[in-house]
C-alpha cells in the first residue's frame, strides 16, 4: 500500500499512469477490480471535476467503482450530507432491533432496509450516526453469540424479546464455491518466456500469466500432454525438459477454490530445424502470448499465485536468467 501511494501521491499522478503500471503497483493488495476502478475513477475526477473530488452525492455516485454504500459513506463522512450507510453491520443491527424478517440478500429486502435506514438517520449529524451504527454492529451486535446482557439497546430489541437474535438477519441465498484446476507452463527458451494478459470476465483480469491449461479435475503430467491444447502449443517442439515447480497448490479466493500446478518447460530446439522464436512458439503467439525476457518479468503485474510460483522457482535455485 505504501509503495502504491508513494508512486501515485495524488489523483493526477494516478490518472496519467498507464494501466499496466497501476496494476503492477497494486500487485499483492488483492481485489484487482478495485485498482482498475480506482484508475478509471481518477481519470473521471480529473476530466469531469477538474481534479477535485465532487461534493455532490450524484456526482460521487457517478465515479467508477463507487456504489450506493461507498457513495453514502463518502457523502456523510466527508461532507455531512444526509445519506444513510447500509453495510453488513447495519443490516444486522436493524434486523434485530426492529425484528425484520425481510431477507437482506434480495432486491426487495435491500430496498426495505435502505428505506428504514434513511428514516432513522440523524440528519443533523449523519456522519456520527453512520459511524455509530456501523461500530455498534462491529463491536456489540456481532454476527455470532453477541453479549446481549450488556447491550444498551436490549430492552428495545425485538429480536432479544422474541429470543430470535441468532435467527436474524435472514439471508436466503448462499454463494456457491467453485473449484477450478489451473495448470501453468512456465516456458524458458534461451532468456525468454511467454505471457499473456487476462481479459475481462474472470478473476485477475488485466494481470499477466503464463500459458494456462484449465481442467475440470486434477490431472497429472502424463494426462496434460495428451490434451489438445498442449499438443497445439507444444506439439511441434522436438525436446522439452520439464521440472515441477508447484503441484496442486490450493489457493482460496472469495468464491473460488483454485488448485494450481506450475511446470517449468525448458525448450530445446533442434539444430536441424528453424529454431527462431516465431516458428517454435507460433501457436502461442497466435493465441495472444508475447515473448518477454525472464529478467523483465517484474515489469508485469501477476497474481499472488503466480508470484508464489516464481518465488518457489528462485528458492529452489532454478536458473531463470
Amino acid at each position: 500500500y505504501e509503495r502504491f501511494i508513494e508512486r501515485f501521491p495524488d489523483v493526477h499522478a494516478l490518472a496519467s499512469a498507464p494501466g499496466d503500471e497501476v496494476m503492477r503497483y497494486w500487485q499483492g493488495l488483492g481485489y484487482y477490480s478495485r485498482a482498475r476502478n480506482l484508475h478509471t475513477g481518477a481519470k473521471q475526477i480529473v476530466d469531469n471535476f477538474n481534479g477535485v473530488f465532487p461534493a455532490d452525492y450524484a456526482d460521487i455516485r457517478s465515479i467508477r467503482g463507487v456504489g450506493e454504500y461507498t457513495a453514502a459513506a463518502i457523502a456523510s463522512f466527508s461532507f455531512r450530507l444526509p445519506y444513510a450507510v447500509v453495510d453488513g453491520n447495519v443490516y444486522r443491527v436493524l434486523s434485530r432491533l426492529l425484528g425484520i424478517d425481510e431477507p437482506i440478500d434480495t432486491t426487495s429486502g435491500k430496498k426495505y432496509f435502505a428505506r428504514m435506514a434513511d428514516e432513522l438517520l440523524d440528519r443533523t449529524a449523519p456522519d456520527r450516526y453512520n459511524q455509530a451504527i456501523m461500530e455498534f454492529g462491529a463491536l456489540q451486535c456481532v454476527p455470532v453469540s453477541p453479549d446481549c446482557s450488556v447491550c444498551p439497546l436490549m430492552e428495545s430489541c425485538a429480536a432479544f424479546a422474541a429470543g430470535r437474535v441468532s435467527e436474524l438477519p435472514v439471508k436466503i441465498g448462499k454463494t456457491r464455491v467453485r473449484s477450478r484446476w489451473f495448470n501453468y507452463f512456465m516456458i524458458r527458451y534461451a532468456s525468454k518466456t511467454w505471457i499473456r494478459r487476462r481479459e475481462e470476465g474472470d478473476i485477475w483480469s488485466h494481470l499477466y500469466e503464463f500459458p494456462l491449461l484449465e481442467t475440470d479435475h486434477s490431472v497429472n503430467w502424463a494426462q496434460l500432454i495428451e490434451t489438445d491444447l498442449y499438443r497445439k502449443w507444444f506439439g511441434g517442439i522436438d525436446r522439452i525438459d520439464v521440472t515441477p515447480v508447484l503441484l496442486d497448490r490450493r489457493h482460496i479466493l472469495s468464491h473460488q477454490h483454485l488448485h494450481a500446478s506450475f511446470y517449468l518447460l525448458e525448450v530445446i530446439a533442434s539444430e536441424k530445424r528453424d529454431a527462431s522464436e516465431s516458428v517454435v512458439f507460433a501457436q502461442l503467439e497466435k493465441d495472444g502470448f508475447i515473448p518477454v525476457d525472464w529478467n523483465g518479468l517484474d515489469e508485469f503485474a501477476v497474481s499472488k499465485l503466480t508470484q508464489i510460483a516464481l518465488d518457489e522457482l528462485g528458492k529452489n535455485n532454478c536458473r531463470i536468467f
